[in-house]
């Protein structure tokens, strides 16, 4: 089988660093901070004018609070559980690898007690019907691993007792949020903007900002997720001030990302960019006899982190090892060839391959890189 004519222009499909915006040049950072502390009036008003673009994108209400947070998204995810959590029970959603992680923190390191966890295989959604609202609620939008997000917030109640906590890094800018059904939501800058690693958005209700003000956790609070001084929340982590360093060329690069949202129509551009790329691996799966979804059904099939397993015959007549072996093989091919990088599925996930479709990356691009898919897999069964 010879290799394809046409190759992607960008081979960026990687789910985290993701790929650039389009047209992206480092010649966009020329107006960063560098060499100016982040306290200083200018560079301070660089990190707010990130949250107030953001906001804007997202349509986050008016009286929620958002600020820049150190760890990624990881460590916004930490800080809300260990400032949160311990109040009431808690519920807790997991269907992949991230989602899991939030139950080990909770059960093994906060070693909370209350705790009952709703848990799901790769492709499937844990019964939202059987979540109780009476109790705080954690979980991830969209999961990253495994291909699989809510289809909506309409299995959140809007009377709920307890705090919804919601990890929604490879959700946001790239679906509809309900913020009415949320109380504190989480997200970093290098998924579906492109943007630059190790910083972290926290956004807070006014329901979690008076949990937070009316309940102290029993454990020591490690300096990094202290939300909190004498009783109060820190006002300034949400006015441009940071608990640690940022690094303002990646302030800078969060702008010019936002910027290019901004100038594609915002939230429903970003949206629709991003459905448009599922659409596309859609038709291509369609057509496929050795790839289909890892998610099985459509109405939770993400449209950013989109995952795929092995259903050629051949792989059903071999062990794992040398299913996996031939995946490895392919996503290598496609690496030296450099027409998709960083597509092997998630470590732990089952075998097969994850295309990240956020809104930076092209369809076009995606286009091009099916036909070098089936090549690829055709050059590793053959050894």
């Amino acid at each position: 089988m010879a290799a394809p004519a046409t190759r992607p222009a960008r081979p960026h499909f990687s789910s985290g660093p993701c790929a650039k915006r389009p047209g992206w040049s480092v010649d966009g950072l020329a107006e960063a901070m560098t060499g100016r502390s982040h306290r200083a009036g200018p560079a301070k008003a660089r990190i707010q004018e990130v949250s107030d673009r953001s906001r804007a994108i997202l349509g986050i209400p008016d009286d929620w609070k958002l600020g820049l947070v150190p760890g990624s998204d990881t460590g916004a995810v930490e800080m809300a559980l260990w400032s949160l959590l311990g109040a009431r029970g808690v519920d807790l959603l997991a269907w992949e690898s991230f989602g899991s992680g939030w139950v080990t923190d909770v059960v093994k390191q906060l070693k909370l007690e209350d705790v009952r966890t709703h848990e799901a295989d790769y492709g499937s959604l844990p019964d939202l019907a059987a979540v109780d609202f009476g109790r705080d609620v954690v979980f991830t939008w969209n999961g990253t691993t495994s291909g699989v997000r809510v289809p909506n917030g309409d299995w959140i109640a809007a009377d709920r007792a307890g705090l919804t906590i919601c990890d929604a890094t490879s959700a946001a800018f790239a679906m509809d949020l309900a913020w009415d059904k949320l109380d504190v939501v989480t997200w970093s800058w290098q998924k579906v903007l492109g943007g630059e690693a190790a910083h972290g958005m926290l956004a807070l209700s006014p329901r979690a900002v008076e949990r937070l003000e009316s309940y102290t956790p029993p454990w020591p609070m490690p300096k990094l997720f202290r939300l909190t001084k004498n009783g109060k929340l820190s006002g300034s982590i949400f006015e441009g001030s940071t608990i640690n360093t940022p690094s303002m060329l990646c302030v800078e690069d969060a702008l010019d990302g936002l910027r290019w949202a901004e100038s594609i129509g915002g939230l429903d551009g970003l949206r629709g960019r991003a459905e448009a790329n599922l659409a596309a691996v859609t038709r291509w799966v369609e057509g496929s006899d050795w790839a289909d979804f890892l998610c099985a059904d459509p109405a939770t099939r993400s449209c950013t982190s989109i995952c795929l397993k092995i259903v050629d015959p051949w792989a059903a007549e071999r062990d794992e090892d040398a299913v996996a072996s031939a995946v490895k093989a392919a996503t290598k091919r496609l690496d030296e060839e450099g027409v998709a990088y960083d597509i092997g599925a998630y470590r732990d996930a089952p075998t097969g391959l994850r295309l990240w479709g956020g809104a930076t990356v092209d369809t076009a691009d995606l286009e091009a890189l099916f036909p070098w898919l089936d090549w690829a897999w055709q050059e590793a069964k053959r050894g």
